[in-house]
């Protein structure tokens, strides 16, 4: 059983900053990436960002160079520091996690997670 919640959404001025946390609970024997998704009403959902376990990281074009994914590795975290916010980063993020609990550890497959979501409404 692994549960994810994200929290740090909200209403944030155009040209502002938002912070999104994701805390990862349960029986998480080990973590292969985590990442950041994110769907507007209409729109499909697709990545923002994501950090696989060697630390590398990899953006989206529209949120380079304003956004920066991190983990803590000892908490189980994830993070999104969201800078120059724009009206269309509006959406609903998710987060993701592609893991094992020990079970599956054994049985050599990960599983992905996904959180319920949390809203970022960027407007003036």
């Amino acid at each position: 059983q692994v549960q994810l919640v994200e929290s740090g959404g909200g209403l944030v001025q155009p040209g502002g900053s938002l912070r999104l946390s994701c805390a990862a609970h349960g029986s998480i024997f080990s973590i292969n990436a985590m990442g950041w998704y994110r769907q507007a009403p209409g729109n499909e959902r697709g990545l923002v960002a994501h950090i696989t376990n060697d630390g590398s990281t990899n953006y989206a074009d529209s949120v380079k160079g304003r956004f920066i994914i991190s983990r803590d590795n000892a908490k189980n975290t994830l993070s999104l520091q969201m800078n120059s916010l724009k009206p269309e980063d509006t959406a609903v993020y998710y987060c993701n996690l592609d893991g094992y609990t020990y079970s599956d550890y054994r049985a050599g497959s990960s599983v992905g997670y996904w959180g319920r979501g949390t809203l970022v409404a960027v407007s003036s």
